[in-house]
């Protein structure tokens, strides 16, 4: 079970209910130590007094606010502690609010409120009445020297307690550049696609299992660990590989209806994917890639054929420039043997009427 961080009460009203925090989550990040390269001898972090450049022991060191160039009040713990005892012990609650109102991007670090003596009665009245209003309980609370706004939601038979950011932490939205909702627009989405994305979330959709995805990241990490132990190459360098400078590319019109039909396409039977992509990678993001690579590919073909046709059809005219020329040399090439067989005729026929006039 994760360590007790907090004590202190739940207030709303006049109700008080003791609990504890307890952390949800935890950190799964690889634990690295700074080496010396040449003797392989840990590299420790050290304070410096900025003033004499000396390292400071962690005794000495205190918490101050400069209220002016080089002038400080001291602060330590039972300062923070003393600044107001009941907003450091109390989860106050302010307000009550939908819970489907509250954007994702306002919470923070999760935590699990668990009843402490004597308030497990108020904790489960409390959990059943926000259970059944659908609520989630805005409300105030101090960690380690901060306060923070935080929000309490129902999970199970448990209480949550999110960590939230206050609203000047958050950027606002109409900063970005975002495409328009609007019908007709080149940014927009149009129906057809709406509606084959549709098909394909809903083919892709399924429980809620977060057991099935893993940080790949960290388990291909430890792997290459793990192999340099087993080969004894715990203190070489991996050389750097020699990367080729990936091609410029222009800008390409995507045809999103056809990379959906793809995807839904290479959809299998109940839902699932023919072939599992490469792991780290979405089954959604390997599909979307594969149809891309298709649909250019398509695009590709499209390009050559009109050359292949035009190429065809200045073949077809020569063909027909050159057979009127054929003809006529033909024609030429007879018509003086033509004219030539019926000379001996006629000079015949001219000597015949001389002949019969002489008579």
């Amino acid at each position: 079970m994760s360590r007790i961080i907090w004590k202190g009460a739940i207030t709303f009203g006049l109700v008080n209910i003791p609990v504890v925090l307890r952390p949800a989550s935890r950190s799964q990040t690889l634990d690295l130590d700074l080496l010396d390269v040449r003797d392989m001898a840990p590299v420790g972090y050290q304070r410096i007094n900025k003033s004499t450049g000396k390292p400071v022991d962690k005794e000495h060191i205190v918490k101050g606010y400069q209220y002016a160039k080089d002038e400080y009040v001291v602060l330590n713990d039972e300062d923070f502690r003393q600044a107001n005892v009941e907003a450091t012990q109390t989860v106050d609650i302010v307000s009550f609010v939908d819970v489907e109102s509250i954007p994702p991007y306002y919470f923070d670090t999760p935590y699990y409120l668990e009843p402490d003596k004597r308030g497990e009665r108020g904790y489960a009245l409390l959990h059943e009445t926000m259970r059944r209003t659908g609520r989630a309980a805005l409300a105030l609370v101090v960690l380690r020297a901060r306060q923070h706004l935080a929000a309490m939601l129902v999970h199970g038979d448990a209480l949550v307690l999110n960590t939230m950011r206050f609203a000047d932490e958050v950027l606002p939205i109409s900063e970005l550049r975002l495409p328009k909702s609007a019908k007709g627009k080149a940014t927009g989405a149009h129906a057809r696609e709406v509606e084959m994305a549709t098909k394909l979330v809903e083919d892709m959709s399924e429980d809620w299992e977060p057991e099935q995805y893993r940080d790949t990241y960290r388990d291909d990490l430890m792997a290459r660990i793990e192999a340099r132990i087993e080969s004894g190459k715990t203190h070489q360098l991996t050389q750097p590989a020699a990367e080729e400078e990936a091609p410029r590319q222009s800008a390409k019109v995507i045809d999103m209806v056809a990379l959906l039909r793809k995807s839904l396409d290479h959809r299998g039977k109940g839902g699932k994917a023919e072939e599992e992509p490469a792991r780290g990678k979405s089954r959604a993001k390997a599909e979307a890639e594969e149809a891309e690579e298709e649909t250019e590919s398509e695009g590709r073909a499209r390009r050559k054929a009109p050359a292949r046709h035009a190429a065809a059809k200045k073949q077809a005219s020569t063909k027909r420039a050159t057979a009127p020329a054929k003809r006529a040399s033909t024609a030429t090439k007879h018509a003086p043997a033509k004219r030539a067989s019926h000379a001996p005729a006629a000079r015949k026929s001219a000597s015949t009427a001389r002949r019969k006039q002489a008579a």
